[in-house]
């Protein structure tokens, strides 16, 4: 944990340091010790540091709510992006800002109504016979229903000409241009979420048991799922309403976090953390960099790096079940 901690500390200093203008980290190292340079501060503590910040929250989030998805659904391949949870929050915010929408915690509450809507029926598909025991069937029933959003949004785009660079955002995904008021609007939520996470993880431990383990040891399963239905949904709809929808992370993350503590939920939610934002801000930074002057929308980024990953976790001789 300490090696992970100490390479986020240093992927955040990079994150501040580095971007695709002509600040770099010569003129920012400068600021810092005290040079006077407008456009460095300007691009340091307006753009990169709230850039930065919103980033280590996206990827905690994210990376928290792919465990607790594959955890309630046993599944090592249920991911908010490949389900289509990701998809509804972004589809619910495209459609409120076509009806006027404008205000960030509009915004939020209506991305996490989405993502609720969208995890409830992900989840629903699961209980169907055949289908919530087999990964691949449920990532592919995942994926018609964020193709149907899909082209829901593409629909929404078509008919209102003036909101389709804004909604453009929240089909690709970015963390360029957020603001510090786009975090802080969020927190309540998050902090609500993350509590709910600490409470439920030991009876999410005991339901991956089986639920008659589970029911022996003095827990609900029911009671367990929707309460983890309500924090993927919160914490993905938060997301979503601060950089649109970002696909794989919530695969990629539980999935190395695995890797190092083993199959346990509990030390698993706790890897996820400093995990998830090291990836999140890693592929940020090279999404800066790698088409200079320009910028690669992030969730293009994650996404071609996150499709490799599900390939080889399908392609594995024997594909586990949580």
């Amino acid at each position: 944990m300490l090696y992970l901690l100490t390479a986020l500390v240093a992927v955040s200093v990079v994150s501040l340091l580095i971007g695709a203008g002509s600040v770099g980290p010569g003129r920012v190292m400068a600021l810092f010790q005290g040079a006077v340079d407008s456009e460095a501060h300007f691009v340091v503590w307006e753009l990169r540091m709230p850039r930065t910040l919103i980033g280590l929250v996206v990827g905690m989030a994210l990376g928290v709510a792919g465990a607790l998805l594959q955890a309630v659904s046993r599944n090592p391949l249920a991911e908010p992006g490949l389900l289509g949870v990701s998809a509804g929050a972004a589809f619910a915010v495209a459609l409120a800002l076509v009806l006027g929408a404008s205000a960030a915690t509009l915004r939020i509450s209506v991305a996490q109504l989405g993502a609720l809507v969208g995890c409830i029926c992900v989840l629903g598909v699961a209980r169907f016979r055949g289908v919530g025991h087999d990964p691949v069937r449920l990532v592919l029933a995942g994926a018609a229903f964020s193709g149907l959003l899909g082209s829901l949004t593409a629909l929404i785009l078509l008919y209102d000409q003036r909101a389709a660079d804004e909604i453009r955002f929240w089909v690709v995904g970015s963390l360029a241009g957020r603001r510090l008021e786009d975090l802080v609007s969020v927190l309540p939520s998050l902090l609500v979420a993350l509590v709910a996470v600490a409470l439920t993880a030991r009876p999410l431990a005991a339901l991956a048991l089986g639920e008659r383990a589970a029911s022996g040891l003095g827990h609900r399963p029911g009671l367990i799922r929707w309460i983890v239905i309500g924090c993927v949904a919160l914490l993905v709809g938060a997301a979503t309403a601060m950089a649109g929808p970002i696909a794989f992370v919530g695969l990629v993350v539980p999935f190395v976090a695995r890797a190092l503590t083993g199959p346990d939920i509990r030390r698993t939610l706790w890897f996820c953390l400093p995990i998830g934002p090291l990836i999140v801000l890693g592929a940020d930074i090279v999404s800066r960099v790698v088409v200079a002057p320009s910028e690669l929308p992030l969730g293009v980024l994650t996404a071609l790096c996150g499709a490799p990953v599900l390939i080889a976790v399908v392609r594995a001789r024997r594909l586990p079940m949580l």
